[in-house]
């Protein structure tokens, strides 16, 4: 019988690195996601195939059972395998049944967005499993690929929220997040793609006294909340950016590349890669195209 998954892909707006310590971040599920669909095989394997948006196969294996029960990784060069292995055997210890009482998968998933875009490869494959098993995708995430969890909570969910860890429990709430200027945020591709285990690890290396950080990003996702013109928008997003340059000891994505834009560019999730945030008054396509960034989003075909 076949079975059929969707989890959504995200975006972090507020909070990045600190969402980690219990930051209160604002954070947006996208209109782009993954697709999972099982059915039953055989010979106590899983056949897995994984499509591009554009209909290429990125990823083609055959698991064994065995190896998922042991979290055999007999190919050391081959990190997509052995990242999927690790997270299937974790879903075995929370799950066992799927491996005992089963004779193999076909299993094929699709992405909706190109994989290089950084919307949640991982976070939304972790949650459709989590769906398929009936296990808890938090608890999977953090015993195989770790992070904040908040792009579990954008899988999950279809409208912003807002995204916090209070003694390492995942607190979601929906947010009131429609403004009314949308039509001046767009994201762009920064033509990258970011390794989240690499960001996180460099994060907690350069980490200083978080205590002080914490209550002023709270304060800027409050106010990004409650934001009724572009300009307060805009301005609360640029506080947020130099706060975080400050900490991080990184220069801001507007310093780094965009110098002469005019308007506020806003880093999301890791710092270097994957897509921005900019906020324009004026449409900020040709400005981005004619410096190479092809990628450039309106927020409305963006966010669900």
């Amino acid at each position: 019988m076949k079975k059929t998954f969707y989890s959504n892909g995200k975006l972090l707006l507020t909070a990045e690195y600190v969402v980690l310590d219990g930051a209160k971040a604002l954070a947006l599920p996208t209109k782009y996601g993954q697709n999972m669909v099982i059915e039953e095989g055989s010979d106590k394997t899983i056949q897995w195939k994984s499509f591009d948006a554009d209909g290429s196969i990125w990823f083609e294996s055959a698991i064994p059972f065995a190896a998922i029960i042991a979290k055999d990784k007999p190919d050391t060069g081959n990190a997509i395998q052995n990242t999927l292995t690790e997270i299937l055997h974790q879903a075995y210890l929370l799950a066992p049944d799927f491996i005992i009482k089963s004779d193999g998968y076909h299993i094929q998933t699709t992405l909706t967005f190109p994989k290089f875009w950084g919307l949640g490869t991982s976070s939304t494959l972790i949650n459709n499993i989590a769906q398929w098993l009936a296990i808890d995708a938090y608890t999977l995430l953090r015993n195989s690929f770790g992070g904040s969890g908040y792009d579990i909570a954008c899988a999950q969910n279809d409208f912003p929220i807002t995204y916090q860890l209070i003694d390492g429990k995942p607190i979601v709430h929906p947010a009131d997040f429609k403004p009314a200027f949308t039509d001046k945020i767009y994201f762009v591709y920064l033509n990258k793609k970011q390794n989240s285990r690499t960001a996180i690890a460099n994060y907690y290396n350069k980490q200083g006294d978080i205590t002080k950080l914490i209550p002023k990003i709270n304060q800027i996702t409050e106010t990004v909340l409650q934001a009724t013109h572009p300009k307060e928008f805009a301005l609360e997003l640029q506080k947020h950016e130099i706060e975080l340059s400050n900490f991080l000891e990184m220069q801001t994505a507007k310093e780094a590349l965009f110098p002469d834009f005019d308007g506020v560019i806003k880093s999301l999730g890791a710092w270097g890669g994957d897509f921005i945030l900019a906020i324009s008054k004026q449409d900020p396509v040709s400005y981005f195209k004619d410096r190479g960034y092809g990628t450039v989003i309106p927020y409305e075909e963006m966010i669900l």
